[in-house]
């Protein structure tokens, strides 16, 4: 795995770290009258990571796209109230903070295997 995978990874730990403080914070307000639920936008990271491979061969390639440097918080404006009071459904934060706990344990037993391959190989691991 080479060493920018694994500022990919750390990048998408901080991500997932960021939604999984967003998705708290929208099921501890679940109760909360008029509250608008909040979401991370990953699209942008994975704009900022992709950005530079990418090379424009035709002025129709993915104009407009700008890097940006930390997650953004987004506002959810949907009007529909699923709770009855506000926006938040606590069966879509509870499958978001499920599917975002196994995002979360993918990349950091990822970059935990490289590490534990490197040390081996210090080591002399293969030796024989």
């Amino acid at each position: 795995m080479s060493t920018s995978n694994i500022s990919l990874l750390e990048k998408f730990i901080g991500y997932c770290s960021d939604k999984n403080k967003i998705i708290s914070q929208n099921i501890a307000n679940v109760g909360t009258e008029n509250y608008k639920r909040q979401d991370v936008v990953f699209k942008d990271i994975l704009n900022e990571n992709m950005n530079p491979q990418i090379k424009l061969t035709n002025p129709k390639h993915f104009e407009g796209i700008t890097p940006v440097s930390s997650p953004e918080i987004i506002d959810d404006n949907n009007k529909d109230m699923v709770s009855g009071i506000n926006n938040v459904d606590i069966e879509k934060e509870m499958t978001d903070l499920a599917q975002n706990s196994i995002n979360f344990k993918f990349a950091s037993r990822k970059i935990s295997d490289h590490f534990k391959g490197l040390q081996n190989v210090i080591k002399g691991g293969g030796r024989f």
